[in-house]
């Protein structure tokens, strides 16, 4: 009984410094900067079989982005219209690659919804979020709209919605952050971009 309780507060402990870490709000998270190289990341596809970040981009140049999830419009309306642009993408030599914290089994409803056919993954406990410094603890007031949206737990930490165009050794080439979530890169620039890039 004793040891249960003293892994249950170490537990919660080690769940209290991490937050800790984690900014309050997204205006101070830190993101990696263009010239920096992505972290590896291990993250869980649509079956929730695990995938490695780095098997993924070594492929080919990659657009990744990093959503707040399935339950939110914008980010729908985003996923959407990269879909539209793929082929352009793809006929530009790159490939699209979407992140979020959602849990493995929200991504199949997220692609069906946004008519999506590129690669959507899920990060589990934010880990790869945290590491390329967009994530901040999600806002208590957003929790039950989340959980009623997906019909499970919120998670504790979302990115600030982020577009990364990498080589294929991860290292970033351009990068598009905005803590108004509302605001998402256009398509017409992100193609201005790749074909600047090419």
């Amino acid at each position: 009984m004793m040891k249960t309780k003293f892994l249950g507060v170490v537990f919660f402990l080690t769940v209290l410094i991490s937050n800790a870490q984690v900014p309050a709000n997204a205006e101070d998270v830190s993101p990696l900067l263009i010239g920096e190289t992505l972290p590896d990341g291990s993250l869980l596809d649509v079956n929730g079989a695990t995938v490695l970040l780095q098997e993924l981009i070594a492929e080919k140049p990659t657009v990744l982005v990093f959503y707040r999830g399935g339950w939110c419009p914008y980010c729908n309306r985003q996923l959407s219209s990269l879909a539209s642009a793929e082929a352009e993408i793809l006929e530009l030599g790159y490939q699209i690659v979407a992140v979020s914290p959602d849990n493995y089994m929200q991504l199949k409803p997220t692609k069906e919804e946004a008519l999506v056919n590129y690669k959507v993954f899920s990060d589990p406990g934010a880990k790869l979020i945290q590491d390329v410094g967009i994530g901040f603890l999600t806002p208590e007031k957003a929790k039950p709209y989340i959980e009623k949206k997906t019909e499970q737990e919120a998670t504790n930490i979302l990115p600030v919605p982020t577009v990364f165009v990498v080589d294929k050794s991860g290292k970033i080439m351009f990068q598009y952050i905005n803590i108004d979530y509302k605001q998402r890169l256009s398509d017409t620039v992100l193609l201005a971009v790749l074909t600047d890039l090419n």
